[in-house]
């Protein structure tokens, strides 16, 4: 039998030239999806990072929650701003609900500008360019999203010099960290929202990095025809949306996707998501270079839409697509499942040019497949496994979204799946044969190419495409021998391979943060099948000594990003307080949701108990005795209660006795309910209950009405929240290291009175 190798002989200038160039294919596809650089001279009729970013200095420099008097004077400065390029604006002053299994509603007023298009025809859409106005109630949201809304003024400049056919409508939403409610009050109740129209969500998750287009409406074929266009530096793939669409996250663009008349895209920056919704989202923070990114891609849009008849974009299917190399390649999902089934099929035929060839042995082919699943595992549960160990190092990062300076760790995990795969290789080389092992990882990926192909179409070209490409190139270098054309064609499928799946591996170290390790671990181990025809060459006879040398450099690593990622004042450990005053007991409690408090928070709680005055979020939370503070509760007003029918319409006013951001509210106890509404809009009930949140009350509180089933007394249950531990009796100021959680409940002081009515 022929030795069981497709690789040429190890020629050191044809080894070193052919890892060069994988190598640069390597650098360029990284380089492709990071945000360039801001522009020192704009163009004229261009948009400037530097112009955008005034506009986040003053939006951005402390928080303006739904409601409060920062708010106010933040969508007074929008106005003036747009008013002073010249445009047509308003504001829609209404009451936005969003259904779930708690009701949420707020007073919102959206700031609406419109620029005419040249030749508008209502019945061939309008393009929405989106972004809200209001932060959450910790941080200043220079990021999230101020990012969104400075791209928006400064699209605002640029586009009115230069009108399109169609209308352009600039909607600075209210209430989004809330509840949605400023998007779903436009789309529910706004007249420029009847006929629908393309929607363009700017959005910002942390304070830089490549900005992802991550979620379509489905059927979006002809928008990723027009995206791909349009758009200089695309960083969009479709396996993004399939993640996000089984994920429970929503932005202001879901209430637009969830409408039905409405086709678009939602983008976003995603690094940096240590500093998200916290006091660190500062404008000092924020990358200028992913500002430009914004301003970029949402111009170009506006522009390509602009000129589109929006009404025919919405399609029978969706397309998949992915960077390459600074393009975007793309093609419809029809395609999906042919490109599977070639892979799956060019793979069959590689195990026949082998064994026909003698490169491998059936027997050796099959024990292959069964050991390429073990780095496939492998090496996702060693990256876990790593972050595990370093939690257990430092417990702090129990609780954090991801680190404040992740780029060691990003590299310890890279490193450590090549450490995973050299050792495996220099194990397995010789008794199995670089051919059975390249057969058996290439059947492993065109198999998730399927298993993709029917549970997440646009994920499928990861394994798909690495598959086909190896598995033809591989057949290639079996057939020809040691030759040039072997060399080359092992060159071809590397290069596939890795402008295929390190584009996304890039991706998700920001998108999932280094908690959850294991992802772009997978799939950077998905590479190992396509290069190992040119790793076989490269090791030569000393295939023993570099992966245990990599799994030490991997340690490395690791051990400088323990020492370079500290919790300082500048890059605070996450804490998360509340306080729950049951004024009906007398009692107060200590609350967080972390799952594992600090050493900081543990000194406020105790263990895990039922805490059910949390009305709307009511459950088992780490909790601690608390000294009761002198809080009024809210007062309930009876306006009327009329008796139909059987029944009652019962009319009431829930009033603060203190500043709040919220006010909660559920009736149960009684006679079923069966519908109600909140500030004249109706909200859903269910199971004869009411759970209710409204953000934003006015000081002189909100009109419940509430039709119940029958007669009797009907118990409400009413929290009134406001923000801000400090000046509460037992509470201490934070050290300089220990900073505030980026959570929506973070500072909650929450006071709950049940009133019998």
């Amino acid at each position: 039998m022929r030795s069981p190798t497709i690789t040429p002989p190890p020629r050191p200038l044809a080894v070193a030239a052919s890892w060069l160039i994988v190598a640069a294919v390597a650098v360029v596809a990284v380089l492709s999806v990071l945000p360039p650089s801001p522009r020192t001279d704009t163009p004229a009729g261009e948009p400037s990072a530097a112009a955008a970013f005034a506009h986040v200095e003053r939006i951005g420099g402390r928080p303006h929650v739904a409601g409060s008097a920062a708010n106010d004077e933040v969508r007074a400065y929008i106005l003036d701003t747009l008013r002073g390029f010249g445009v047509q604006t308003r504001v829609q002053d209404a009451v936005g609900v969003n259904p779930g299994r708690v009701q949420q509603a707020a007073r919102v007023r959206n700031v609406v500008a419109t620029i005419p298009g040249t030749a508008p025809v209502p019945e061939r859409g309008r393009v929405f360019l989106v972004a809200h106005y209001d932060s959450v109630q910790v941080g200043p949201g220079a990021s999230d999203d101020g990012a969104g809304v400075s791209t928006l003024l400064e699209s605002a400049r640029v586009l009115r010099a230069t009108p399109m056919r169609n209308d352009v409508v600039l909607l600075f939403t209210d209430a989004e960290e809330a509840c949605l409610c400023g998007a779903q009050a436009f789309v529910a109740s706004d007249p420029l929202a009847a006929q629908g129209g393309v929607v363009l969500n700017v959005e910002a998750r942390g304070t830089g990095g490549p900005v992802i287009m991550f979620e379509t409406t489905r059927g979006n074929q002809n928008l990723i025809d027009v995206y791909s266009a349009a758009v200089s530096h695309p960083v969009a793939t479709s396996f993004a949306v399939e993640v996000y669409r089984i994920l429970p996250n929503d932005t202001d663009f879901s209430p637009f996707r969830d409408a039905g008349r409405f086709t678009g895209l939602n983008s976003a920056w995603i690094d940096g998501a240590a500093a998200y919704h916290s006091p660190q989202d500062t404008p000092g923070r924020m990358d200028r270079g992913s500002l430009q990114a914004h301003l970029d891609q949402a111009v170009a849009l506006a522009r390509a839409f602009g000129d589109q008849d929006v009404a025919a974009l919405p399609a029978a299917q969706d397309a998949t697509y992915f960077p390459v190399l600074d393009m975007l390649v793309h093609y419809p999902e029809s395609e999906v499942w042919p490109l599977a089934v070639v892979a799956a099929a060019a793979v069959v035929a590689l195990a026949v040019v082998a064994r026909w060839r003698r490169a491998a042995s059936v027997p050796r082919m099959l024990g292959g497949l069964v050991l390429a699943a073990v780095p496939l595992v492998g090496a996702p549960l060693l990256a876990q496994g790593g972050w595990l160990l370093l939690v257990a190092i430092r417990p702090d990062y129990a609780s954090v979204r991801d680190v404040w300076e992740p780029t060691w760790y990003r590299w310890a995990l890279v490193v450590l799946v090549a450490a995973v795969v050299l050792i495996w290789f220099a194990l397995l080389r010789k008794a199995i044969g670089t051919v059975a092992l390249v057969v058996g990882g290439l059947a492993w990926l065109a198999a998730l190419g399927v298993v993709l192909a029917s549970l997440a179409p646009g994920g499928s070209y990861l394994a798909a495409l690495p598959a086909l490409a190896g598995a033809v190139c591989a057949s290639v270098a079996v057939a020809v021998g040691r030759t040039g054309a072997g060399v080359a064609a092992a060159v071809v499928a590397a290069s596939v391979g890795v402008v295929v799946l390190v584009p996304t591996a890039v991706l998700f170290f920001p998108a999932l943060g280094m908690p959850v390790a294991a992802v772009p671990a997978f799939v950077l181990v998905l590479l190992t099948p396509v290069l190992l025809p040119l790793l076989d060459p490269l090791l030569g006879e000393r295939a023993w000594w570099p992966g245990p040398v990599a799994l030490v450099a991997a340690v490395v690593l690791g051990a400088v990003g323990l020492s370079a990622d500290r919790f300082t004042p500048q890059h605070p450990v996450p804490s998360q307080l509340m306080y729950a005053l049951d004024a009906d007991t007398g009692q107060a409690r200590w609350v967080t949701e972390q799952d594992r408090p600090g050493a900081w928070t543990a000194g406020y709680v105790d263990r895990r108990q039922l805490v059910p005055e949390l009305l709307g979020m009511s459950g088992f939370f780490w909790a601690g005795p608390a000294p009761v503070a002198p809080l009024p509760s809210a007062r309930v007003d009876v306006v009327s209660d009329v008796a139909v029918g059987a029944g009652r319409v019962l009319t009431v006013r829930v009033v603060p006795q203190r500043p709040v951001r919220l006010l909660a509210v559920r009736a149960g106890s009684g006679p079923p309910v069966t519908a109600a509404a909140v500030a004249g809009a109706p909200v859903d009930v269910r199971d004869g209950l009411l759970d209710l949140i409204f953000h934003a009350p006015p000081p002189e509180g909100v009109e419940l009405r509430v039709e119940v089933a029958g007669p009797g007394p009907l118990d409400l249950s009413v929290l009134d929240g406001s923000d801000g531990l400090s000046g509460l009796p037992g509470f201490s100021t934070r050290p300089p290291d220990v900073g505030i959680a980026g959570s929506h409940t973070s500072e909650l002081v929450a006071v709950t009175r049940t009133h019998r009515v």
